[in-house]
């Protein structure tokens, strides 16, 4: 079968960021299958052709759009729509079985469903945030036009999907509320990586040892973008009550994005900043198993909003592929998770001062950070170990080729 993956920020593990896209895309390789990603290159490039590339056996078509998280509203619509227009005329032009199209930004249908017209082939749609609800609730659209065409843009890539699938339960819920049958709705999360996590301690230690500041002391980590969803901010209030505890819990958040230079800010004027959290830039992808080697607890951080409780979060399933606790900050099916599985702390709608104290009660019971650890492996092996997940989604896409989307649901029903 020969497939075209339309993801507009495709990163590969020499990239920072979630490599969902290539890791699934290796995986189809593997089975058989031609794989052509179209995406964008967000670094400056001199001239703005298209280029391709093999990354693992994928052909992969790089259309250079600038793209950043400090880029305003009004020019990230921008780089959608060029992005949009000219991967239209790209995936025209490749022969396939079917399309397959995976947001954000919603704009991806746009050329997925021109592409899957002209070739009269059939259009999965993966659903990666409940788009446009998300940047509504963030304040992102604003003016009452842009949100009535934004639904329409939601529904217009539903309505031309033979099947979708939706990253976790809520998502599979906001899509079955437009009216898309539930049976075509498939649930398969951002998955864990377990052999990618599976690092002797040795890196671990390495990466300890890189940092004097660390020594032997505990340390939570947060990896990932520093965006205004993300509340990175939350870790400083962290590290102040951790400071007049006197806990010796460090904090390491590592990443980038619109809030890092705020963020620093609020450290230093909080006088934390390098004294028990500390900052740095972003990491490559196939560099991120040695952090979380090192790591005493992961976190996944996101502002408490309704909206936000549904999210796929990659952090969160690769501190389970690496076997550490989890702490998150937020509601919904993941604080769920932690909380029936035992497998970290689920710190939802908890003070900072309780926070602070649990977590500094927890860092030194060996027997717990076992329990959880253990609880968290447990959890990344039975529900979303990426091998099983990738054939799940390959299934989907099969049965959607086959005229079996129906199928869908019972392929993967996001039961945990």
């Amino acid at each position: 079968m020969k497939i075209i993956y339309l993801h507009q920020y495709f990163n590969t593990p020499e990239m920072s960021g979630g490599t969902r896209s290539y890791e699934m895309a290796r995986r189809f390789v593997q089975q058989g299958h031609e794989v052509h990603v179209i995406s964008s290159w967000r670094e400056p490039r001199n001239d703005q052709v298209w280029f391709e590339s093999n990354e693992a056996g994928i052909h992969v078509h790089w259309l250079p759009v600038e793209y950043t998280n400090k880029m305003s509203f009004q020019n990230r619509i921008k780089a959608f729509l060029k992005f949009a227009i000219k991967s239209a005329n790209k995936a025209v032009s490749i022969k396939a079985d079917i399309i397959f199209a995976t947001s954000t930004p919603l704009t991806i249908a746009l050329p997925a469903v021109y592409a899957a017209k002209i070739q009269k082939i059939p259009m999965v749609f993966e659903v990666r945030d409940l788009w446009p609800e998300l940047p509504i609730a963030m304040g992102a659209l604003k003016n009452p036009l842009t949100r009535f065409l934004a639904r329409r843009l939601e529904l217009f890539a539903y309505k031309n999907a033979q099947a979708i699938n939706a990253l976790s339960p809520g998502m599979k819920d906001g899509v079955i509320k437009t009216g898309f049958l539930s049976s075509n709705v498939s649930v398969i999360p951002n998955s864990s990586d377990i052999a990618m996590f599976n690092v002797s301690p040795d890196l671990g230690e390495d990466f300890r040892r890189a940092r004097t500041w660390l020594g032997s002391d505990p340390l939570v980590l947060y990896t990932g973008t520093f965006g205004l969803i993300n509340n990175v901010g939350y870790l400083v209030d962290l590290a102040i009550e951790l400071h007049k505890i006197g806990s010796n819990i460090k904090i390491l958040a590592i990443g980038g994005g619109v809030e890092f230079q705020k963020v620093e800010n609020y450290a230093k004027n909080s006088g934390v900043l390098n004294k028990n959290f500390f900052m740095e830039g972003y990491l490559k992808k196939k560099e991120v198993p040695a952090a979380l080697s090192a790591a005493t607890i992961s976190t996944a951080l996101f502002l408490d909003k309704p909206e936000m409780r549904s999210n796929s979060a990659n952090k969160f399933f690769d501190s389970m592929a690496a076997g550490k606790p989890i702490m998150i900050n937020y509601g919904g099916w993941m604080h769920d998770l932690v909380q029936s599985h035992d497998c970290g702390l689920a710190m939802w709608g908890v003070s900072f001062s309780e926070a602070a104290k649990e977590l500094d009660n927890k860092v030194y019971d060996n027997e717990w950070l076992k329990r959880a650890s253990k609880a968290s492996s447990l959890l990344a092996e039975d529900c979303f170990d990426r091998d099983v997940l990738a054939g799940q989604l390959l299934e989907v896409i099969e049965c959607a080729a086959q005229g079996h989307p129906d199928k869908s649901e019972m392929i993967a029903p996001g039961i945990y």
